[in-house]
């Protein structure tokens, strides 16, 4: 196996070495090296699929001629006794994918669905669905992807490909205008070409946030949807507006009525459950 420099590569790399350790033993001890085989990826619960390029560079990470044969494709809406995909390559390459291929595809699965529940209330309206940080460590890449596949858009991917300036940032630089004006000034120094965000707690925040014209984009932080129309009744499309904060399937078509741009939902990540999934020899 090559040194790998791709993020994706990287974290397969990781995860298999994680599982394998010093040696798969369980197929070591009794299957020969040169056996070939067949097996099938099988749903075993309705749901949006997702992940089936991750599972296909798995395999390729561990044998590059494995043969994958794709009969379903991600984002595709998938039914309990469906067949994803149906791999041929050596017993211990499908041994040693078999689970890193699973986790990944269950728990982007799983997101993807969840996040498809979100977008099919959105259908219609002017708001789309963002993402958050809220994700598992070293699994962001793919838990994000999945977020794509279910319809969502993703936020930003890190905490360095947007100035962001939330609660803490405020209160410990001493004031929205003044940490505002501090990430102006520092993006024009430093030479980035990085949007700014700001966080507002109330109206009096979003007053101030507009006085700044600096900011290319409002969140309102726990507002109502009534709270939400009053900012942006101020704020008159000056900026983007992200409402933000406790929003669930059961209310956020009230968020969508305001007509602010986006909504951000950590639980498209954090709340969703994984998909049921087996990869099952073809004898």
């Amino acid at each position: 196996m090559s040194i790998a420099t791709d993020p994706l590569d990287l974290l397969i790399d990781h995860a298999l070495l994680e599982d394998i350790g010093p040696g798969d033993y369980s197929t070591l001890s009794c299957i020969p090296a040169d056996a070939t085989g067949i097996a099938q990826l099988k749903i075993k619960e309705d749901g949006i699929l997702a992940g089936m390029a991750v599972a296909a560079r798995i395999f390729h990470r561990l044998e590059p001629d494995s043969q994958i044969v794709p009969y379903l494709s991600d984002g595709q809406v998938i039914y309990a006794g469906d067949i994803a995909f149906e791999v041929r390559a050596k017993v211990y390459t499908i041994l040693q994918a078999e689970r890193l291929v699973l986790n990944c595809m269950q728990r982007m699965s799983g997101i993807a669905t969840l996040t498809r529940q979100y977008t099919r209330l959105l259908e219609g309206y002017h708001t789309r669905l963002l993402d958050t940080r809220k994700t598992t460590p070293n699994f962001r890449l793919l838990e994000k992807e999945a977020v794509l596949t279910g319809g969502g858009v993703n936020h930003r991917m890190g905490l360095y490909d947007m100035i962001m300036l939330k609660d803490n940032h405020i209160d410990y630089c001493g004031g929205l205008e003044k940490a505002v004006d501090k990430a102006w000034q520092y993006v024009q120094d430093q030479g980035l070409s990085l949007k700014i965000e700001v966080e507002t707690r109330n109206l009096e925040d979003v007053s101030a946030a507009l006085r700044t014209g600096k900011v290319d984009r409002i969140m309102l932080d726990n507002f109502s949807p009534d709270a939400v129309k009053a900012a942006l009744d101020m704020i008159q499309g000056k900026v983007e507006t992200e409402a933000s904060g406790g929003i669930q399937l059961d209310n956020i078509i009230a968020y969508a009525l305001t007509g602010v741009d986006f909504v951000s939902v950590g639980a498209v990540i954090h709340q969703a459950r994984s998909l049921d999934l087996s990869l099952k020899a073809k004898i």
